[in-house]
């Protein structure tokens, strides 16, 4: 069974990376656009620039400088769009296969030593509700309206997707994968009190 550190370490890395939050990609654009890239192939497989600019919320320049780069370090391959010549599909080569592990692993030692710190069970708390947190935080736009209970459904059963995907990628790596996840949402039922929103697992 997974070590309780090592598996809240995936979770966190899962929340920061699922969420569509402002914040997250404000973040992710100033100080590490290149990783949000790396991290977004990884999990998602080849995609193209426009894709890549709609996950980071940047613009096609913006992007265009980040895999600039990332060419540059033969992290990336660039083919023709099968759908459409005009395009470009963008996917990992294998040095940024290994570029991203390596990030992933200095990543990972810092976190396991901050859990390491806090111990088991409010390790587990947190993660726990930092997901439940992010997934909120991924539809909520300071500009818009109240989010829909059809839009936090959906926002709910996206991150389980994509949490599903993230452990099969864990258990191709030989990390193993927890038996019974400390992410809640892929058992989080809606309920209304008072017309209140609220969920439980």
């Amino acid at each position: 069974m997974m070590d309780y550190r090592l598996e809240a370490v995936h979770e966190v890395m899962f929340a920061m990376w699922a969420s569509r939050s402002r914040a997250t990609r404000s973040f992710e654009r100033g100080t590490q656009g290149e990783m949000f890239v790396l991290r977004e192939l990884a999990f998602q497989g080849p995609r193209t620039p426009s894709q890549l600019a709609e996950a980071m919320g940047a613009t096609s320049g913006r992007v265009s400088t980040i895999l600039a780069a990332l060419t540059k370090k033969d992290w990336i391959v660039r083919t023709a769009d099968p759908k459409d010549r005009r395009s470009v599909v963008v996917e990992l080569s294998d040095e940024g296969r290994r570029a991203f592990r390596q990030h992933g692993d200095e990543l990972v030692k810092r976190l396991e030593w901050v859990f390491s710190q806090m111990g088991e069970r409010r390790t587990r708390d947190f993660v726990g509700l930092l997901g439940e947190f992010m997934t909120y935080l991924s539809i909520c736009n300071p500009d818009g309206p109240e989010p829909t209970s059809e839009q936090v459904q959906s926002a709910f059963a996206r991150n389980r997707r994509l949490h599903e995907r993230m452990q099969e990628m864990a258990r191709d790596e030989g990390l193993g994968a927890p038996r019974q996840t400390m992410f809640p949402n892929a058992s989080i039922k809606p309920y209304s009190i008072r017309n209140q929103r609220c969920y439980e697992s």
